[in-house]
């Protein structure tokens, strides 16, 4: 059911896995900001939101009341990128500066104070729960009394067709809310099988016809005989000695058993990363086709549409670039958890 007196303005919003979620729920979304111009075709095409290309730091909470609709109950939501937060980037980051994406939450903050929309959401990496400045966040928004609630699920049990532990948090000035429970377990997971089934065989190299974003990467001879040895759910351990790489050997290179890796058909796929597209960069083998995931694929598996456009025709892309944006999105049947749970919200309130 619509909501036609709630509005949404989605920061961080990217290539619009967000808003697509809260679109599907029922959600107006009226725009979305990122400092990424090319976010702006997929947003755009896919949604009935207006991106705006802008930095946040910049941003005011005028700029944003402006663009709600008169009268309407105002929804912020956003994903300040991870990056700063995640386990990869702890693991190999130096002791320094302060990366300046840390200071995007504060921003957030700042704009939720001088906006003070009724209703924030914010989604996130699952270590950001034990970082300063997730408190400072939390402590202004009781400040600005708003009811927070937060957890970290997973994305599974939403609908997504694949294992991602988020940290998702929800507050309103209206009275208490929080995320709807679980909608999936393991008696109904939406596997790499259900979600995958049907796209066309590729081999590696090999770009659809139809499709440019159902392309595969090439692979070396090397990598060509790995993958032919590879299991679904295995590791490299599965291969001949003469394929595993030097470090594999060594005790160090033993807690990555799943770099080269096939998914399994019938589970969930693992995390879609920025570089889900190489095959030596996670489990990011087809379970089947002795290649690495297609970028349509892992678009899929973070739940957006088979349909949804993220390449103008006959336009040229860079596939880093896309990876990326797909690898970083919110997937969309997380956001219509969001969404849903702010729509049941609202009702509680207006009874």
């Amino acid at each position: 059911m619509k909501m036609p007196n709630a509005a949404v303005i989605d920061l961080f919003c990217g290539v619009g896995g967000l808003t697509h979620g809260l679109e599907l729920s029922g959600l107006n979304v009226v725009a979305g900001f990122d400092i990424e111009e090319s976010c702006r075709f997929a947003y755009e095409k896919n949604n009935s939101a207006l991106f705006i290309n802008e930095d946040i730091n910049t941003l005011t909470g005028a700029d944003i009341n402006r663009l709600y609709p008169t009268e309407s109950l105002r929804i912020l939501v956003g994903c300040a990128p991870c990056q700063p937060f995640s386990k990869y980037t702890k693991r190999y980051r130096k002791e320094g500066p302060v990366d300046d994406k840390w200071k995007l939450l504060y921003s957030f903050a700042r704009i939720i104070k001088e906006a003070r929309p009724e209703i924030v959401s914010m989604e996130n990496v699952p270590e950001l729960s034990r970082e300063e400045v997730f408190v400072d966040f939390i402590n202004i928004l009781e400040k600005l009394n708003y009811k927070v609630s937060w957890g970290i699920v997973n994305a599974t049990n939403y609908g997504v067709p694949q294992y991602r532990k988020r940290l998702v948090l929800l507050a309103s000035n209206l009275a208490k809310i929080d995320l709807i429970p679980p909608t999936h377990d393991e008696t109904n997971f939406v596997t790499v099988r259900e979600a995958l089934s049907g796209l066309p065989t590729l081999t590696d190299g090999e770009i659809d016809p139809n499709d440019v974003t159902h392309q595969a990467s090439s692979l070396s001879s090397l990598n060509r005989q790995r993958i032919r040895q590879s299991m679904p759910g295995g590791t490299w351990r599965d291969w001949d000695e003469s394929l595993q790489l030097e470090c594999h050997k060594k005790k160090t290179g033993r807690s990555y058993p799943s770099v080269y890796g096939r998914m399994s058909w019938d589970l969930p796929s693992p995390t879609i990363t920025t570089q889900f597209y190489g095959l030596g960069n996670g489990r990011f083998g087809h379970p089947e086709q002795h290649r690495a995931l297609s970028l349509r694929e892992g678009a899929i598996l973070q739940s957006f549409p088979g349909k949804y456009q993220f390449i103008a025709p006959e336009k040229p892309f860079n596939k880093r670039i896309l990876g990326t944006h797909i690898g970083n999105a919110v997937p969309v049947e997380l956001g219509r958890a969001i969404g849903i749970s702010i729509i049941k919200h609202l009702k509680e309130v207006k009874a």
